[in-house]
């Protein structure tokens, strides 16, 4: 227990995190890449092609794991936004706005991928289903908090207000999960799940969870460099980044002599 908070107070530091996710940044960049390639080659080489789908169906493995990452990205800001109001840890909220242009971003992909999968199986770039409009208030909603922030100049006071904002939002995940279920759709229901059989073939599914996992690395990537920015960004004039700055030139000057 006394590990836990050790490390819940050392996350807690600018100080402490920004070196520590610099170190990070190397091995999270070669797990993504480790991922990524096979599953890239064995999605669009080596993968059958599907029955119905023909090749066109390999844009799943962009779209699928893309449709994952707005939710899954969502959900971090969303338990992030808890602990920012409940035990006020600035680190919270800078997790929040950094995970923003990162959730924005997949769910734009998928967005878009789903249009390039969509218009030749169902013949238009665009339908009302309610899987695709709920993602599509899922992207609104990162936008809005993103507006939201940066209209109030207070960080202070514009960070709560978008861990709140956060935390209303919340309610669109269980409808975008849930939309093919509840909803007569033309989108189709998952075929990978927690609890059942999948319903993808196996030769599909394997590069279908690389791809997943290569996201999620991508993801760590890009919340790890943004973390350090939005910091650097908010601290600048900080004792704690002048004191990065001066061990860096003493670092330098060493290499030198």
């Amino acid at each position: 227990m006394n590990i836990i908070i050790k490390w819940y107070y050392r996350l807690g530091a600018p100080l402490w995190f920004y070196p520590l996710a610099g170190k990070l940044i190397p091995w999270v960049t070669a797990l993504f890449l480790l991922f990524l390639i096979p599953g890239l080659y064995m999605g669009l080489v080596t993968a059958p092609a599907d029955y119905q789908q023909g090749e066109s169906f390999r844009i799943m493995y962009v779209h699928v794991p893309a449709a994952w990452m707005s939710m899954l990205v969502y959900l971090v800001m969303a338990i992030s936004a808890v602990v920012a109001l409940v035990w006020r840890v600035r680190m919270a909220e800078i997790v929040i706005i950094s995970s923003v242009p990162i959730g924005a971003s997949f769910a734009l992909i998928a967005l878009l991928t789903g249009a390039f999968w969509g218009k030749p199986m169902w013949g238009a770039w665009w339908v009302w289903d309610a899987r695709l409009t709920s993602e599509l208030i899922l992207l609104f909603i990162y936008l809005g908090i993103l507006a939201l922030y940066n209209a109030i100049e207070d960080k202070a006071t514009s960070g709560k207000a978008m861990s709140i904002l956060t935390l209303v939002g919340v309610v669109n995940l269980p409808i975008i999960h849930y939309s093919v279920v509840w909803w007569n759709t033309l989108h189709q229901a998952a075929t990978v799940t927690a609890f059942d059989k999948p319903s993808i073939h196996i030769d599909m599914l394997i590069p279908l969870l690389l791809m997943a996992t290569a996201f999620k690395f991508l993801f760590l990537l890009v919340l790890l460099l943004k973390m350090r920015a939005n910091l650097i960004e908010q601290d600048i004039h900080s004792g704690w980044v002048k004191k990065i700055i001066q061990d860096k030139q003493k670092a330098e000057e060493n290499k030198h002599d």
